[in-house]
C-alpha cells in the first residue's frame, strides 16, 4: 500500500486555471487531473486499482442484495410474522437514510478508502454474528435488530466513498461506471436468487457466512489500493461546518440540485409505489413466478444499459440519460392495458436499459463535475435527496390504491415518469451540461 500518510495535508483544492470557474460548476478546459488519478500509462478502465475496486464493490453489492431477502425469508420460515420482517427492514434502512450525510463528511475528513474499509469490517463482524444468530436460533429480537442497525450504519459510511473513488481508479470514468452498473445489475439479480435458494434449504446462517466472506474480500481489496494523495477539506473545520460547505457546494450547481428536486417528485409519485402496486396486479393474475420473471427482465435490461453506456459517450450526458428515461412509463402503462407477461417482460428490458444508461450518465457527471475535496459530501446529499424519498412513495402506495384505485395510481406514475424525463430535458442547466473529456 503506497497511500501517503500525509494525504490530507497536501490535498487542497485543484489550482485554478486561467479560465476561472464556470457558472455550471464544471471544471474549466485544461484543468489538471484530480490528485491520485491514474496515470496515462495504465489502461483507461481496467487498471490495477480498478480491478481491485471492482472486486470490492461487486462483493459488497452481492452481500447487500442478499441481506433483505435472507432476513425476511429466514424470519418468515422460522415462524415469525410479517410485522417482525417489516421491523427488521426498517432497522436496516433507517440508519442508512439518517446517517449517509455524516458518512459523506467522514469520508472527506478521513478519506473514503479508510471509511469504506471500516464499514466493511463492521459489516463482516455483523454478518458473522447474524450467522451465529440464525444458526443457533434467535432468543431475543433486539439482538437481530441491533445487528441490522450496524449493517445499515456501515453502508451509510461506505456509500459516499463508493462514488468518489471511481475517478481515482480509472481514467475512463464513464466506462468504469458502466462496468460497475453492469455488476450492480448482475448482483442484484443473482444475490436475491442465491439467498432465496439457501433459505429454502434452511441455510439462512450460511447466507450470512457468504456475506461475511464477501465483506472481508472487499476490505482486503480496498486495503491494497494505491491512491496517492486524495483531496480533502481544509484542516480544522468542524463536522457541522463540513456539512454546511457540502450543502453550499450542492446548491451552487443548478444542474445538480435541479435533478434531485425533479427526482424527489418522481420517487414519491412513480418509482416508490410501482413495485408493490405492480405486484398487487401481476401476482394474483399470473403468479409469483411471472412477477419474478418480469423483474429479472428489468435486471437484464439494466445490464444492457450499463454495457451500452461503456461505449456511448454523448457530449451532453444528462440530456442523453433523460431521453433514455423516456422508456420508464412503458411498463406501468402495460400493466394498466393488461399486456401479457412476455410483453411486460419486454417492457421491463427497455425500462432497465433506460435506467442503466441514465444511472451511468448521472454518476459520471457528478464524479467529473464536482471537485474531489467535496465530492463525498455532495454525493451524500444527492443520495439522501433522491433515494431517501423512495420509502415515502412505497409507504403511500397502499393508501393511494385504497383511495383512488390501482389503475389511477399506475397512470399517475406513467404521467409523472414521462414528465420527469421531460423536465430533465426542459431544464437548461441539466440539458446543456457537457461531458468532461476522459483523461489521457
Amino acid at each position: 500500500m503506497e497511500e501517503r500518510l500525509a494525504e490530507h495535508t497536501a490535498a487542497d483544492a485543484p489550482p485554478p486555471t486561467k479560465d476561472g470557474p464556470r457558472p455550471d460548476g464544471a471544471a474549466p478546459p485544461g484543468t489538471p487531473a484530480p490528485p491520485g488519478a491514474p496515470s496515462s500509462g495504465e489502461p483507461a478502465i481496467w487498471s490495477r486499482n480498478f480491478r481491485y475496486y471492482f472486486t470490492a464493490r461487486s462483493a459488497g453489492l452481492l452481500s447487500w442484495a442478499m441481506l433483505p431477502v435472507a432476513v425476511s425469508a429466514g424470519l418468515l420460515s422460522g415462524g415469525y410474522g410479517l410485522d417482525t420482517a417489516g421491523y427488521s427492514m426498517a432497522f436496516l434502512v433507517a440508519p442508512f437514510a439518517g446517517l449517509v450525510l455524516f458518512g459523506g463528511v467522514l469520508a472527506d475528513r478521513f478519506t473514503a478508502r479508510r471509511m469504506m474499509i471500516i464499514a466493511d469490517l463492521a459489516n463482516l463482524t455483523a454478518h458473522v454474528l447474524l450467522a451465529l444468530l440464525f444458526i443457533h436460533g434467535i432468543d431475543h429480537l433486539w439482538q437481530l435488530y441491533g445487528l441490522l442497525v450496524v449493517a445499515g450504519t456501515a453502508n451509510a459510511l461506505f456509500q459516499p466513498g463508493a462514488s468518489s473513488t471511481v475517478p481515482l481508479v480509472s481514467r475512463d470514468v464513464q466506462g468504469a461506471n458502466g462496468v460497475l452498473r453492469t455488476s450492480e445489475a448482475i448482483t442484484g439479480l443473482g444475490g436475491p436468487a442465491l439467498a432465496g435458494a439457501l433459505v429454502g434449504f434452511g441455510s439462512t446462517g450460511w447466507v450470512m457466512v457468504i456475506s461475511a466472506v464477501a465483506y472481508g474480500t472487499s476490505a482486503i481489496c480496498l486495503f491494497v489500493l494505491r491512491l496517492g494523495v486524495v483531496p480533502a477539506p481544509p484542516a480544522g473545520q468542524s463536522l457541522w461546518r463540513n456539512l454546511a460547505v457540502g450543502w453550499q457546494e450542492f446548491t451552487s450547481r443548478s444542474w445538480l440540485w435541479g435533478v434531485i428536486l425533479i427526482w424527489m417528485f418522481y420517487a414519491v409519485l412513480s418509482w416508490g409505489p410501482q413495485l408493490s402496486v405492480a405486484a398487487g396486479v401481476i401476482v394474483p393474475e399470473h403468479g409469483a413466478s411471472a412477477f419474478g420473471l418480469i423483474n429479472a427482465a428489468l435486471g437484464a435490461g439494466t445490464v444492457a444499459g450499463g454495457l451500452l453506456a461503456i461505449r456511448y459517450k454523448p457530449q451532453r450526458p444528462l440530456a442523453a440519460g433523460a431521453v433514455a428515461m423516456m422508456a420508464y412509463p412503458v411498463y406501468p402503462l402495460g400493466i394498466v392495458l393488461g399486456w401479457p407477461v412476455w410483453l411486460l417482460a419486454v417492457a421491463q428490458v427497455l425500462v432497465g436499459a433506460g435506467i442503466g444508461v441514465w444511472g451511468v450518465m448521472w454518476a459520471t457527471s457528478v464524479q467529473t463535475q464536482v471537485p474531489g475535496e467535496v465530492l463525498n459530501r455532495v454525493h451524500a446529499y444527492e443520495v439522501a435527496g433522491s433515494v431517501g424519498m423512495y420509502p415515502i412513495g412505497s409507504a403511500l402506495a397502499g393508501p393511494a390504491v385504497g383511495a383512488f384505485g390501482t389503475d389511477t395510481v399506475l397512470l399517475v406514475g406513467v404521467v409523472v415518469s414521462f414528465l420527469t424525463a421531460a423536465a430533465l430535458l426542459a431544464a437548461r442547466p441539466i440539458r446543456t451540461l457537457e461531458r468532461v473529456p476522459d483523461r489521457v
